[in-house]
């Protein structure tokens, strides 16, 4: 199972902006599906955005046109960037990482605050 690090979270203004980046290490990053989830308070995980090996992306509606997924396999990176925040985006994100054959893997989840 690879390890996956999240980093970015925090307090924002609604309308603003954060970038999320989850770094993975312990295997092939390139062979691994990435996706990033939220929870919020009170409600079931949801998906995000999810990117597979491929590079083809998949948003929820809820987020379409506000946010982008990437990674850089260079870096073992995947990265979210979020705009136009709301409060409802208000959740504690999580990275994961799938492999065909391997299995899935999570990250310790980071938190994103919308509020003024």
């Amino acid at each position: 199972q690879v390890q996956l690090v999240e980093s970015g979270g925090g307090l924002v203004q609604p309308g603003g902006s954060l970038t999320l980046s989850c770094e993975v290490s312990g295997g092939s990053f390139s062979l691994y599906a990435m996706g990033w989830y939220r929870q919020g308070p009170g409600k079931q995980r949801e998906m995000v955005a999810a990117m597979n090996t491929g590079g083809s992306i998949a948003y929820a509606d809820s987020v379409k046109g506000r946010f982008t997924i990437s990674r850089d396999n260079a870096k073992n990176t995947v990265y979210l960037q979020m705009s136009s925040l709301k409060p409802e985006d208000t959740a504690v994100y999580y990275c994961n990482a799938a492999h065909f054959s391997i299995g899935t893997s999570w990250g310790q989840g980071t938190q994103v605050t919308v509020s003024s």
